[in-house]
């Protein structure tokens, strides 16, 4: 006990001597230790792990969500998050609950509002008039278009993203939707055959919101004009889908549309992946709407291609680094819907480029500033070499002029020139015809020119992008449709 007490003091002793540095260690060590003996140690550790995971599985990098839980795991939760789609999307909505008046209600087009919870923010549009939305899609072949500039192309009075689109690397050019698009009553993109059901959310020609599993051949069948496909469906006949947990999905950038009985349609786009906004649930967006009495609801397609846009302003903030995202299509609002006469920028291709890193501008612009600035970084400075001249006694500086100027009498010492510099002629010796003079001072051997040294540079290697895989080849009857593209949608990204 006595030889303990001295070694724990001496200890403690030399811990307060310690620099910060070390200091700074050991306390991120021990932090380190603490967080994963309870993440991985107890139960709420467990559960803040799942929903971790479930916010990564539906990113464009679902696989890293194996940091979480495990590969089996992981496997698990995505299996069991597309059976639950399938399910809440399976059986067809009664739309006679929807009650929409046969001419535009007196005042205002659109009311727009701030919307906020625990760990989110957002914006809440409710469209009086569900007949004035339409499906619009990219003005221009090869890329998508951005919603400012679809709804200062139309002249519309607001717009929100869409269906969901391939999006190589989370850098997609918006130009390859997964599913199918209508507009105006015609079918502009589709994947799969027509009696293959898709998830749907669109609008009757009477502005009836339509969300669900259904066919191609149904949604003709039910009138509708105006469709998109993504999931899940949350409100099913003034019923929400979501009775237990908070949806699978985790927190992140979400859009969704409901329809209350009186036909006023409800867009609710939140901000995610942001300091000011993690992000909501699914279920916290349900229960949203279940508040305004919304009969039924779904979702579009949410992570960095959520946003709402009013006029001419972009009044959420998308979560993508490069801002607005190129989309493939988006639901606006027009004053004269009649107005907007629709284009098929996918007709008569047999070939979609869904794009990517490769083709991105703004990400191959950060590329090749980060690779100038890497460039700079690693090119070595040359040491500076010392010019070689004769060994003095005083280092003598070369004249400007052959003509000797009056110094004090010195005998210099006797050097020895280096071995790769030729000596200068000496003084000229006392025998020979010259002037006498009291102490001649010698001539001094001029320096030669240091020997040129050739500035090393680095070149950087070679990177080459990665390319997209062309995409599959469409069903009979159908447009080109990208590749990855598949019945249940496209994934947030």
């Amino acid at each position: 006990m006595s030889s303990t007490v001295p070694k724990l003091a001496g200890t403690s002793g030399g811990m307060r001597s310690w620099s910060w540095y070390k200091k700074s260690l050991l306390a991120i060590a021990a932090a380190g230790f603490l967080a994963s003996s309870f993440l991985f140690l107890t139960p709420p550790g467990l559960t803040i792990r799942e929903k971790l995971a479930e916010t990564v599985i539906t990113t464009q990098h679902r696989n890293w969500a194996w940091i979480f839980v495990g590969a089996e795991q992981r496997d698990r939760m995505v299996a069991q998050m597309q059976q639950d789609m399938e399910e809440m999307g399976s059986g067809h909505i009664d739309t006679s609950k929807i009650i929409v008046p046969a001419k535009r209600p007196v005042g205002d087009l659109i009311k727009v509002e701030d919307i906020s919870g625990q760990f989110w923010k957002g914006k809440k549009i409710y469209v009086y008039d569900p007949k004035s939305i339409r499906v619009v899609v990219p003005g221009k072949v090869g890329e998508g278009e951005k919603i400012t500039s679809m709804v200062e192309r139309t002249g519309a009075v607001a717009g929100v993203n869409g269906g969901g689109f391939d999006d190589p690397d989370g850098l997609g050019n918006g130009f390859a939707p997964i599913g199918f698009i209508m507009s105006g009553g015609n079918l502009l993109f589709t994947g799969l055959e027509g009696s293959i059901p898709q998830h749907v959310v669109g609008f009757t020609k009477e502005g009836k919101l339509i969300v669900g599993k259904y066919s191609i051949n149904e949604l003709i069948d039910l009138h509708v004009t105006e469709a998109v496909s993504f999931y899940p469906r949350v409100i099913a006949d003034g019923k929400p889908l979501i009775t237990s947990g908070d949806g699978g999905w985790g927190r992140g950038p979400r859009t969704a549309v409901g329809q209350k009985a009186d036909g006023t349609v409800i867009f609710v786009v939140i901000d995610g992946r942001q300091a000011h906004s993690v992000g909501a649930t699914l279920k916290e967006v349900q229960d949203l709407l279940l508040e305004d009495g919304v009969i039924n609801a779904g979702f579009l397609d949410g992570g960095a291609s959520s946003e709402l846009v009013v006029g001419d302003e972009l009044l959420t903030k998308p979560s993508s680094k490069y801002g607005e995202r190129r989309l493939p299509s988006a639901f606006l609002v027009f004053d004269d819907p009649s107005s907007y006469k629709e284009n098929n920028p996918w007709k008569g291709l047999d070939h979609i480029d869904p794009g990517g890193a490769a083709t991105h501008e703004e990400y191959q612009r950060d590329l090749a500033s980060q690779k100038a600035a890497n460039k700079d970084k690693a090119t070595p400075t040359p040491a500076k070499t010392a010019s070689p001249s004769p060994k003095t006694s005083e280092s003598v500086k070369p004249r400007e002029t052959d003509e000797p100027k009056p110094t004090a009498t010195r005998t210099p010492a006797k050097t020895d020139p280096p071995a790769s510099t030729k000596p200068e002629p000496t003084a000229t010796p006392a025998s020979e015809s010259v002037p006498p003079k009291p102490t001649p001072p010698p001539s001094t051997p001029k320096p030669s020119a240091p020997a040129a040294t050739a500035t090393p540079g680095t070149t950087p290697p070679a990177s080459t992008a990665p390319t997209a895989a062309p995409p599959a080849s469409t069903g009979p009857g159908a447009t080109a449709a990208p590749a990855g593209s598949s019945p249940t949608g496209g994934k947030t990204n």
